[in-house]
């Protein structure tokens, strides 16, 4: 049987798979979540490097937000990340929910994403 974080693992391999065959070479948009904080990155897979990023963890969204874990803190940092793409010149990405189901605090960064002028 397996376990909890295997399943996830099987779960995140499997959608960046099917992004990996739709990309058509634009930078993906990754996500990752824990119960304190979000974190998002766009990352350029061809090349292995990281185009623009944005965490809870910042110090300027810090003294902004109540908590670093809720749908406020992720609207925040989609904001943010939208505001770093436009800046490096990054118009449409790939969103790469990872393991997570598009829902929440998930939903909320992509929503936040696509109102900066991303667009996927």
């Amino acid at each position: 049987m397996s376990s909890a974080k295997d399943l996830f693992e099987r779960r995140q391999q499997r959608v960046r798979a099917r992004l990996r065959r739709k990309s058509g070479g634009r930078p993906r948009l990754s996500v990752f979540r824990s119960h304190q904080n979000i974190h998002a990155q766009i990352i350029d897979d061809l090349k292995g490097v990281t185009l623009a990023a944005a965490s809870s963890l910042e110090k300027t969204l810090r003294e902004g937000l109540k908590s670093g874990g809720n749908v406020a803190a992720a609207k925040a940092v989609g904001k943010l990340l939208a505001e770093r793409a436009a800046a490096a010149g990054i118009k449409s990405v790939v969103f790469d929910r990872g393991g997570y189901l598009f829902h929440g605090r998930v939903k909320a960064l992509a929503d936040a994403a696509r109102e900066g002028g991303l667009s996927f």
